[in-house]
């Protein structure tokens, strides 16, 4: 299954817990693992806290580690090196357990899709796997 994601800006995290949730309870699977993965290559999926501050600092700090601009060889083609850099720095999936039917999540961990390269019309690939 997948979420349909419309960015708005060039870099942002998009909070998609509850729709993770979501798709978790109607699959009524009680016992197994939940994959959030996407398959753009400028575009990464994250589980951290939800607070503006951090939020902000974890943007920050990808421009830091990888301005954008600054010579990559293959801003010649489309001038989105820096995205690209980037979403490897994040990773494009994370594996959750699910226990009880819910997503095992830590008290302030949330999911976010990764944009590094908006605004774009994006995928949130959902793949649910009963263990049971």
């Amino acid at each position: 299954m997948n979420l349909n994601i419309e960015t708005s800006r060039r870099i942002e995290l998009i909070d998609i817990t509850s729709e993770v949730k979501e798709e978790v309870r109607i699959s009524g699977v009680r016992e197994g693992v939940c994959i959030i993965s996407t398959r753009h290559t400028t575009a990464g999926v994250i589980v951290n806290e939800n607070e503006n501050g951090l939020r902000e600092d974890i943007l920050n700090m990808l421009e830091r580690l990888v301005p954008q601009g600054a010579g990559y060889r293959h801003d010649r083609i489309d001038n989105n090196a820096d995205s690209h850099l980037k979403a490897i720095l994040l990773g494009s999936s994370e594996a959750l357990p699910i226990v009880k039917g819910e997503l095992e999540l830590g008290t302030w961990q949330s999911i976010f899709f990764a944009e590094m390269d908006g605004p774009r019309n994006r995928a949130v690939n959902l793949t649910i796997l009963k263990t049971e």
